[in-house]
């Protein structure tokens, strides 16, 4: 028996995008250059309980709302009964955003290969030294089945899925490299808890709407943020694809960012000082998991329900390949299978605020988890000092882990539902 899911009307209309704690008083420094950003965060940690406290003392309702002026395209709602869609049959391999290694001469000394290049903040690849530097652009993206095929995920290089109202997931795409993207979506509205995961890589944040506990942090200067629900960002970013019904049909593209950015005259440059998010293996020495809590883990299951996903791991190339609803998960750009090469289980504790099923998810503390990666999974702790800063991960004896070089999935895991979370061996194990 399939079971219907309900999918609820999460806009909120604004107009007004004022700088300053617009809903909790105080003072908050306008993000821009990557110097003011640097001082502001050193800032925000002293202001993340009050805000905290301010976000859910809102719990009680919703805002009243302000009806925006009227733009020139039709308003995005939502809908209540997604449709199914078939996904295309063929089976390719996904490419990643790196350069192919440099040919060199006999007599070429080594530190030449890389000439021009810098390691990557978000897969510890080689890549181009701008895009290296490059402020990366986060984009939440729907994921009901009415939303599918999604454009444009199959190039972000780390994926954040957490649980949103009725049981669904959202997706949230990290991209260090979105000028060439030809459609990126659809592009879907804010949940606090995906601002604040944006915040730790520093992340120009793209969505449209937002749910009512997001829109004071949202309005308050603190997040370069680019809101389909505001006038100028609406026109210079999103387009409306006819063929799909709203809420589905708002998409951005490369050249609809930039212009976005531009208007908005963010900083599109880490500051010098930027904090790397994750610790990766070197060129010459990948991860290879052990130790006590290490245990097979060819089909990984993080447990939800509506989608109820799973992660198929391929020994030949090292990578997972991302399954949902019951079929291949696929970018629509280009047909290929999603697939990473390390998966992170951060458990959270989540609690819902409100009859409309919003959630509470807790982005700032500590809990436990599992990394995964080359078929084995072990067993992790995570850390985050505030609700702006990275999280960091520990194995079982306390130090920071490694990552292999290549693309990340975040699975974010309700701690009360740690028990749907599975890893077999193989697929004849799953069955």
């Amino acid at each position: 028996m399939k079971t219907k899911t309900l999918e609820t009307n999460d806009r909120v209309i604004t107009t007004d995008m004022q700088d300053g704690w617009q809903a909790h008083g105080g003072m908050a420094c306008r993000a821009g250059t990557a110097e003011s950003r640097n001082f502001r965060r050193k800032m925000l940690a002293a202001l993340a309980a009050v805000l905290s406290a301010s976000v859910l003392g809102a719990g009680c309702g919703k805002k009243k709302e302000e009806a925006p002026p009227a733009p020139e395209t039709p308003a995005i709602t939502e809908d209540t009964a997604p449709d199914e869609e078939t996904l295309p049959d063929e089976e390719t391999i996904p490419d990643e955003e790196t350069l192919p290694d440099e040919e060199t001469a006999p007599d070429e000394e080594p530190e030449d290969l890389h000439k021009g290049q810098a390691k990557s903040f978000l897969t510890g690849k080689w890549v181009k030294k701008k895009i290296a530097n490059q402020r990366p652009v986060s984009c939440m993206i729907g994921n009901t089945e009415s939303a599918l095929p999604q454009y444009g995920i199959g190039k972000a290089q780390v994926i954040y899925e957490a649980p949103v109202e009725g049981g669904l997931t959202r997706l949230m795409g990290i991209f260090e490299n979105y000028k060439n993207i030809e459609k990126l979506g659809s592009v879907r509205s804010s949940r606090l808890y995906y601002a604040y995961y944006s915040m730790g890589f520093d992340a120009i944040y793209l969505h449209y709407g937002q749910a009512s506990y997001a829109q004071g942090f949202l309005q308050s200067g603190q997040i370069d943020d680019l809101n389909g629900l505001e006038y100028d960002v609406d026109k210079a970013v999103i387009y409306r694809d006819t063929s799909k019904k709203a809420p589905h049909n708002a998409y951005a593209t490369g050249d609809g960012l930039l212009a976005g950015i531009q208007l908005k005259n963010y900083e599109t440059k880490y500051a010098k000082d930027h904090e790397r998010y994750y610790q990766f293996a070197e060129d010459d020495a990948p991860v290879e998991l052990s130790g006590d809590t290490c245990q097979d883990a060819g089909i990984v299951q993080p447990g939800y329900l509506a989608n109820h996903p799973y992660f198929e791991y391929n020994p030949e190339d090292g990578l997972y390949y991302r399954y949902q609803y019951g079929a291949r998960h696929i970018d629509g750009n280009d047909s290929r299978q999603l697939a990473v090469k390390n998966i992170l289980m951060q458990n959270s504790n989540v609690r819902t605020l409100d009859g409309n099923g919003y959630l509470e998810i807790a982005a700032a503390g500590e809990g436990s988890g599992w990394y995964i990666t080359n078929g084995k999974a072990i067993d992790i702790t995570w850390k985050c000092a505030d609700n702006f800063s990275p999280a960091r991960y520990y194995d079982s004896s306390g130090n920071e882990i490694t990552l292999n070089q290549g693309k990340t999935w975040v699975c974010i895991v309700d701690n009360s539902h740690l028990d749907r979370v599975h890893f077999y061996a193989d697929a004849a194990a799953m069955q």
